[in-house]
């Protein structure tokens, strides 16, 4: 049985990857339409200055889809730019078409002269949440440093975006986690608390 919180996450994590990397195209299809009509939902909704998404990596859904029709429909967004081990994410402003280079962990992120943004919405990738809004990421602590850092500064809103099959019953809380606002999956947007 496994004790403690970090390697109760591992494996949770590993399920949750493990299910989402079975998920097929036509499920991918399907959500990435669904993401970008809800994700165009919430930010005209909240009317964020700017829109932080993700570049996707490995099975993510395809969050850059949303950030194109953020683009066309007027609103600033940006992308993460990883600045070391043990530091929050910076945020930097992109559009689609625009260069990126490979960060740090490998995946593309906006040129180092692209101007910093702080967003006020920030669709997050995950590897497994819970409807508490709990989420467990990979393991590196940067968003919840990032989102620790801009709600000590204003009100903003963290949107998980995630595979219903990326749900676990309960997520372990560590004093450092994040919790999510809202949670986007091919089947619904789980509300689960407003800051």
């Amino acid at each position: 049985m496994i004790s403690n919180v970090p390697d109760l996450k591992a494996e949770l994590r590993r399920a949750a990857l493990a299910r989402r990397k079975a998920v097929g195209p036509e499920l991918r299809t399907q959500f990435t339409a669904r993401l970008v009509s809800e994700g165009l939902r919430l930010a005209r909704l909240w009317q964020p200055a700017v829109v932080s998404g993700f570049h996707p990596i490995r099975e993510e859904p395809d969050v850059l889809a949303l950030l194109a029709a953020l683009v066309d429909d007027g609103f600033e967004v940006a992308l993460p730019a990883v600045t070391g081990r043990g530091n929050h994410l910076d945020f930097r402003l992109w559009r689609p078409g625009d260069p990126t280079a490979l960060g740090p962990m490998g995946i593309p992120e906006p040129l180092a002269s692209s101007p910093i943004a702080e967003p006020d919405l920030v669709f997050t990738p995950l590897a497994a949440f819970d409807r508490r809004g709990r989420r467990i990421g990979y393991g590196a602590g940067f968003y919840d440093r990032s989102l620790s850092r801009l709600r000590a500064q204003k009100t903003i809103h963290a949107v998980g975006v995630a595979y219903g099959v990326c749900e676990v019953a309960a997520v372990p809380y560590e004093a450092h986690d994040q919790n999510l606002d809202v949670i986007v999956t091919e089947q619904e947007t789980l509300f689960v608390g407003e800051r």
